[in-house]
């Protein structure tokens, strides 16, 4: 299979999240029942109540809405940045029992991620790059043998020496709060590029599903001061315009 490259698919979600956000909300104000509760918002009412729980930092009813993501061309580099935001639930392909072995791939080695600024280097290097992936293929090849060949029990060990270039596959939800923190760290400029691209694809996914709840999404300087001091990246009005216009 050789290279392969980023895919996110939107799966699932809360159904009416930006509803639901603002029936907890208002619960924690009121002494009606949540019955009557449900039928008493007007048209728009969900919106400004977002925003006003945004703005006062009243974060706590965001939490009751989900999104799950399909991930699919991403590295184990990838992974393991993501296993960091800890307040998410993961599903990850596992190379124990889902072997790679060279006759399982009709390309002959195990599909992997190319990082944007080796492919800038010009075709040669990208050869180069596949070059190698397909020897680190001979040497897992060759250690499943000699474990005996045994599926889970030769592939656990096998596994040791791919790379962090290997290509991984995975599902993964995250409440609403957690989300959005997501994107203040990970659609920085400063991110790693892959998780970057990863993040900003989320978000563009988002969006359109709870626009009150995502309008202001995206790293922290598109609604303040850049956190990064010194470090910023000094493109502060093209990212604002960018995530502005996603």
């Amino acid at each position: 299979m050789g290279e392969t490259s980023l895919q996110v698919k939107l799966l699932k979600w809360t159904p009416n999240p930006e509803a639901t956000i603002a029936l907890a909300a208002r619960l924690c104000y009121t002494e009606t029942d949540i019955a009557s509760l449900a039928t008493s918002f007007k048209a728009g009412d969900e919106k400004a109540l977002i925003k006003r729980l945004l703005a006062f930092g009243h974060l706590s009813p965001i939490e009751h809405a989900s999104f799950t993501f399909g991930i699919e061309g991403v590295s184990r580099s990838l992974l393991a940045q993501l296993t960091r935001h800890r307040i998410a639930s993961f599903s990850v392909q596992s190379q124990r029992y889902v072997g790679k072995t060279s006759n399982k791939s009709p390309d002959g080695v195990f599909n992997y991620v190319i990082p944007p600024r080796i492919k800038s280097l010009g075709q040669f290097y990208i050869d180069r790059f596949d070059k190698q992936m397909r020897q680190i293929q001979s040497w897992y090849d060759e250690w499943n043998q000699l474990l005996g060949d045994k599926g889970e029990a030769s592939q656990e060990d096998a596994r040791f020496v791919l790379p962090n270039a290997a290509e991984t596959k995975l599902i993964l939800t995250m409440n609403a709060r957690e989300l959005r923190y997501f994107f203040r760290l990970r659609c920085c400029n400063r991110a790693q590029w892959e998780i970057r691209m990863m993040a900003i694809e989320m978000l563009r996914q988002v969006k359109p599903i709870a626009p009150a709840l995502f309008e202001d999404a995206g790293p922290a300087c598109i609604v303040g001061p850049c956190p990064e001091g010194a470090m910023n990246c000094g493109k502060i009005r093209s990212v604002r315009h960018f995530f502005k216009t996603l």
